[in-house]
Protein backbone atom coordinates (compact mmCIF):
# COMPACT_ATOMS: atom_id res chain seq x y z
CA UNK A 1 0.00 0.00 0.00
CA UNK A 2 2.91 2.18 0.68
CA UNK A 3 4.03 2.02 -3.02
CA UNK A 4 -0.01 2.88 -4.02
CA UNK A 5 0.69 5.79 -1.70
CA UNK A 6 3.81 6.96 -3.13
CA UNK A 7 2.37 6.91 -7.24
CA UNK A 8 -0.73 8.39 -6.27
CA UNK A 9 0.85 11.06 -4.67
CA UNK A 10 3.45 11.75 -7.85
CA UNK A 11 0.56 11.40 -9.82
CA UNK A 12 -0.68 14.76 -8.44
CA UNK A 13 1.98 16.16 -8.24
CA UNK A 14 3.01 15.47 -11.60
CA UNK A 15 -0.25 16.93 -12.97
CA UNK A 16 -0.11 20.24 -10.76
CA UNK A 17 3.86 20.42 -12.05
CA UNK A 18 2.84 20.51 -15.53
CA UNK A 19 -0.17 22.64 -15.27
CA UNK A 20 2.17 25.49 -13.60
CA UNK A 21 5.17 24.48 -15.63
CA UNK A 22 2.58 25.43 -18.82
CA UNK A 23 1.70 28.77 -17.09
CA UNK A 24 5.30 30.26 -16.52
CA UNK A 25 5.43 29.18 -19.79
CA UNK A 26 2.68 31.32 -21.52
CA UNK A 27 0.41 28.34 -21.69
CA UNK A 28 -2.38 28.93 -19.87
CA UNK A 29 -5.27 26.67 -21.35
CA UNK A 30 -7.01 24.80 -18.69
CA UNK A 31 -5.26 26.13 -16.08
CA UNK A 32 -6.80 28.66 -13.61
CA UNK A 33 -8.96 30.90 -15.56
CA UNK A 34 -7.61 32.87 -18.21
CA UNK A 35 -7.76 31.79 -21.50
CA UNK A 36 -10.72 29.07 -22.67
CA UNK A 37 -10.85 29.86 -26.75
CA UNK A 38 -13.96 27.61 -26.98
CA UNK A 39 -15.89 29.53 -24.20
CA UNK A 40 -15.27 33.11 -24.84
CA UNK A 41 -17.37 36.71 -23.70
CA UNK A 42 -17.10 39.66 -26.05
CA UNK A 43 -14.13 40.82 -24.70
CA UNK A 44 -11.99 37.49 -25.15
CA UNK A 45 -12.19 36.03 -22.08
CA UNK A 46 -14.70 33.67 -20.93
CA UNK A 47 -16.71 35.07 -17.63
CA UNK A 48 -16.26 32.33 -14.47
CA UNK A 49 -19.98 31.28 -15.23
CA UNK A 50 -19.28 30.47 -18.82
CA UNK A 51 -16.19 28.51 -17.68
CA UNK A 52 -17.96 26.41 -14.82
CA UNK A 53 -20.92 25.70 -17.05
CA UNK A 54 -18.51 24.00 -19.93
CA UNK A 55 -16.29 22.50 -17.46
CA UNK A 56 -19.41 20.68 -16.30
CA UNK A 57 -20.47 19.64 -19.36
CA UNK A 58 -17.46 18.32 -20.27
CA UNK A 59 -16.87 16.58 -17.01
CA UNK A 60 -19.79 15.02 -17.30
CA UNK A 61 -18.94 14.38 -20.98
CA UNK A 62 -15.05 12.59 -20.02
CA UNK A 63 -16.81 10.45 -16.97
CA UNK A 64 -19.27 8.62 -19.77
CA UNK A 65 -16.75 8.44 -22.03
CA UNK A 66 -13.99 7.02 -19.22
CA UNK A 67 -17.10 4.58 -17.92
CA UNK A 68 -18.16 3.22 -21.78
CA UNK A 69 -14.28 2.63 -22.37
CA UNK A 70 -13.25 0.49 -19.22
CA UNK A 71 -16.04 -1.48 -20.48
CA UNK A 72 -15.16 -1.60 -23.84
CA UNK A 73 -11.91 -2.34 -23.25
CA UNK A 74 -12.11 -4.78 -19.82
CA UNK A 75 -10.05 -2.36 -18.19
CA UNK A 76 -10.69 -0.56 -14.48
CA UNK A 77 -10.35 2.03 -12.84
CA UNK A 78 -7.20 2.37 -10.06
CA UNK A 79 -8.04 0.87 -6.96
CA UNK A 80 -7.84 4.36 -5.39
CA UNK A 81 -10.77 6.17 -7.67
CA UNK A 82 -9.38 9.56 -6.74
CA UNK A 83 -6.42 9.05 -9.47
CA UNK A 84 -9.19 8.34 -11.95
CA UNK A 85 -11.12 11.89 -10.49
CA UNK A 86 -7.99 13.94 -11.14
CA UNK A 87 -7.27 12.40 -14.55
CA UNK A 88 -11.20 12.83 -15.98
CA UNK A 89 -11.11 16.11 -14.21
CA UNK A 90 -7.93 17.49 -16.10
CA UNK A 91 -9.32 15.27 -19.48
CA UNK A 92 -12.41 17.50 -18.97
CA UNK A 93 -10.32 20.76 -18.49
CA UNK A 94 -8.48 20.23 -21.53
CA UNK A 95 -11.72 19.83 -23.77
CA UNK A 96 -12.59 22.86 -22.30
CA UNK A 97 -9.67 24.74 -23.18
CA UNK A 98 -8.71 23.08 -26.73
CA UNK A 99 -11.60 21.15 -27.51
CA UNK A 100 -9.85 17.93 -27.80
CA UNK A 101 -9.11 15.54 -24.24
CA UNK A 102 -5.57 15.83 -24.02
CA UNK A 103 -3.88 13.67 -21.77
CA UNK A 104 -3.10 15.85 -18.45
CA UNK A 105 -0.47 13.95 -17.07
CA UNK A 106 2.05 14.94 -19.62
CA UNK A 107 4.13 18.19 -20.36
CA UNK A 108 3.95 19.51 -23.83
CA UNK A 109 5.37 22.57 -25.73
CA UNK A 110 2.66 23.47 -27.61
CA UNK A 111 -0.73 22.13 -26.16
CA UNK A 112 -3.02 23.43 -29.19
CA UNK A 113 -0.51 21.51 -31.64
CA UNK A 114 -0.48 18.30 -29.41
CA UNK A 115 -4.52 18.43 -29.44
CA UNK A 116 -4.78 18.44 -33.28
CA UNK A 117 -2.33 16.12 -33.85
CA UNK A 118 -4.39 13.64 -32.06
CA UNK A 119 -1.55 11.36 -30.47
CA UNK A 120 -2.02 12.06 -26.90
CA UNK A 121 -6.04 12.72 -26.87
CA UNK A 122 -7.35 10.40 -25.07
CA UNK A 123 -7.47 7.36 -25.39
CA UNK A 124 -4.30 7.60 -26.58
CA UNK A 125 -2.13 5.64 -28.96
CA UNK A 126 -0.24 4.19 -26.91
CA UNK A 127 -3.98 3.00 -25.13
CA UNK A 128 -5.28 2.11 -28.12
CA UNK A 129 -3.05 -0.16 -29.50
CA UNK A 130 -1.33 -1.98 -26.53
CA UNK A 131 -3.59 -1.35 -23.71
CA UNK A 132 -0.79 1.02 -21.74
CA UNK A 133 -2.17 4.14 -20.03
CA UNK A 134 0.31 6.44 -18.71
CA UNK A 135 -2.57 8.17 -16.49
CA UNK A 136 -3.56 5.14 -14.86
CA UNK A 137 -7.03 5.84 -16.06
CA UNK A 138 -7.71 2.11 -17.71
CA UNK A 139 -5.77 -0.31 -15.91
CA UNK A 140 -5.54 -4.14 -17.35
CA UNK A 141 -5.71 -6.91 -14.88
CA UNK A 142 -1.98 -7.48 -14.56
CA UNK A 143 -1.23 -4.04 -13.20
CA UNK A 144 -0.35 -3.83 -9.39
CA UNK A 145 -2.52 -1.02 -8.92
CA UNK A 146 -5.61 -2.15 -10.58
CA UNK A 147 -9.00 -1.78 -9.20
CA UNK A 148 -12.29 -4.15 -9.31
CA UNK A 149 -14.57 -1.39 -10.72
CA UNK A 150 -15.18 -0.63 -14.32
CA UNK A 151 -17.45 2.90 -13.03
CA UNK A 152 -16.96 6.12 -11.58
CA UNK A 153 -19.73 8.26 -11.37
CA UNK A 154 -19.72 12.44 -11.99
CA UNK A 155 -20.87 12.61 -8.19
CA UNK A 156 -17.72 10.74 -7.08
CA UNK A 157 -15.39 12.45 -9.54
CA UNK A 158 -16.07 16.12 -8.16
CA UNK A 159 -16.30 15.01 -4.47
CA UNK A 160 -13.02 13.62 -5.25
CA UNK A 161 -10.86 16.48 -6.73
CA UNK A 162 -12.62 19.17 -4.41
CA UNK A 163 -9.82 21.16 -2.32
CA UNK A 164 -7.73 20.31 -5.83
CA UNK A 165 -6.92 22.47 -8.18
CA UNK A 166 -4.29 22.73 -11.07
Amino acid sequence: MKNFSLCFLFLRLNILFLACQGFLMGQNHGVGRYSYPIFQAADGAATDTEHDVALEKATKAMTAFTNKYLKNTDTKICQDPSVAAVVIKGLAEHKVALGSPLCPCRFYEDKEAEAKDGYWNCPCVPMRERHECHCMLFLTDDNEFSGDSQHISYEEVVKLNEGFSA
